[in-house]
């Protein structure tokens, strides 16, 4: 029986295609290792986001070339993911590591068995990337991390193109799953233990099934979910600020199993710079529906995505951002340096923000959202919080660790078996990425 172990790059879709290539594998036979260096397969699932997990993966590849030039066909190296779906790294990959096994891209993770196949029964190289994504493949096994909870996939792709994005060129065009299938993967889920699911897409706003009713959107999707008995908890990622809808804001007041938690990317607080982005939606516009969200549900949290650094950016224009999540008061922020991205319109500017403003911003940025979060934390001590447990803290012997409906990562102590189970926990203090309580007995 062979082994494998993967490593993962990037987002939630990343970590969920590589939840199912394990799924996969072991459906065939294949066992996980504990390691890379214990496994005779090893996967890399990359992502294309920012240059620094470009040099991270070929930094991390580069440390197998010695186990595999002793080893030779006792060991395989596959690598798959969005950076695959660039002809530039393609290309990289035949010129410095000529000794990998198996390539493969995004359109095609389901096909990871048979090239594995093929491989030792052809004893050559496989290298397959498909440039489209075609027909959506149902009743794939995934290897879920967590028992309780779980991602789900409602479409894959994109069609916004952002001056600065790599992924509607790695990952495709939007394309939609059918409702029902949608449905009847969350059924099986909530039949094997999950409570809580998060569903999955570059834009989630802008899903679209045509099912047997009819064409849904993603709201009509979220209650159809709803009515689903044993799901306790709906989450979604990542939402797209042109496409929210009124219809949308008033599930989360309407839906008791819609999470109160929303992640609004909203990249710049320019409207000069958002434009030059291509992001469709203004300062004022993102305000707006800011403060709808926030009267339609008072206790919603909110967190972000920021780029510090876009082409052209001024020390004004990055004042606008400060100025805009100070008014927003997010609970927390993914905040990024902007990176070059060869194959987008902003890579091709002339004028880029040298390296040093960029971070001398960046640090600024950062202290302010710490600030933020650490304040909005600060008001949860003294309440009561219902938190599903994920199991026992990484960091502290003999505390568990879970999250709030708003998203909030909770420390407490407890009895043994609380793994997958919603308790109510009193907030006894606080800190800037998390919170710490006493489990109330009911």
């Amino acid at each position: 029986m062979k082994t494998f172990h993967i490593t993962t790059f990037g987002c939630q879709m990343n970590e969920h295609d590589s939840e199912i290539m394990a799924g996969m594998l072991m459906e065939k036979g294949y066992a996980p290792a504990d390691s890379r260096d214990s496994a005779d397969i090893v996967i890399f699932n990359t992502c294309s986001i920012r240059e620094n997990a470009d040099k991270r993966f070929f930094g991390t590849l580069g440390t197998l070339k010695k186990r595999k030039m002793a080893e030779r066909e006792a060991f395989t190296v596959c690598v798959c993911g969005c950076m695959m779906q660039q002809q530039h790294i393609i290309d990289t990959l035949k010129a410095k590591f000529p000794w990998v096994d198996v390539v493969f891209g995004t359109h095609n993770l389901h096909e990871l068995p048979k090239l594995l196949d093929n491989l030792y029964t052809e004893k050559k190289k496989q290298l397959e990337v498909w440039p489209d994504g075609g027909e959506i493949v149902e009743g794939l096994p995934a290897e879920r991390l967590f028992k309780h909870k779980s991602f789900v996939n409602i479409m894959y792709g994109c069609n916004n193109f952002c001056s600065y994005c790599i992924v509607p060129y790695t990952r495709g065009r939007e394309r939609s799953r059918k409702p029902e299938d949608i449905v009847a993967e969350v059924k099986r889920l909530v039949a094997d233990g999950v409570k809580e699911v998060t569903l999955l897409g570059q834009n989630v706003n802008s899903y679209k099934g045509c099912g047997e009713k009819g064409q849904a959107d993603f709201t009509d999707l979220i209650y159809m979910l709803a009515d689903i008995e044993g799901l306790e908890r709906i989450r979604f990622m990542t939402s797209h600020p042109k496409d929210l809808s009124d219809k949308l804001i008033e599930a989360f007041k309407n839906c008791d199993k819609l999470c109160k938690y929303i992640h609004l990317p909203v990249q710049s607080g320019s409207t000069k710079v958002l434009k030059e982005m291509n992001r469709k939606y203004s300062r004022e516009h993102y305000l707006e529906l800011v403060k709808k969200i926030k009267t339609a549900v008072p206790e919603i949290t909110i967190s972000t995505d920021i780029i510090v650094g876009f082409p052209g950016e001024t020390e004004e224009e990055f004042e606008d951002t400060l100025k805009l999540a100070e008014e927003v008061g997010y609970d927390s922020a993914f905040t990024f340096l902007y990176s070059i991205r060869e194959g987008t319109p902003a890579a091709r500017r002339e004028d880029q923000v040298p390296e040093e403003t960029k971070h001398e911003r960046f640090n600024r940025l950062v202290d302010l959202i710490n600030s933020t979060s650490a304040q909005k934390n600060a008001e949860y001590v003294g309440r009561v919080e219902k938190v599903l447990v994920d199991g026992a803290s990484r960091s502290k012997d003999s505390v568990y660790e879970g999250r709030t409906d708003g998203f909030k990562l909770v420390n407490f102590l407890g009895p043994e078996g609380l793994e997958g189970k919603i308790v109510s926990v009193k907030i006894t203090d606080s800190n800037t990425f998390s919170l710490s309580g006493e489990m109330v007995r009911e």
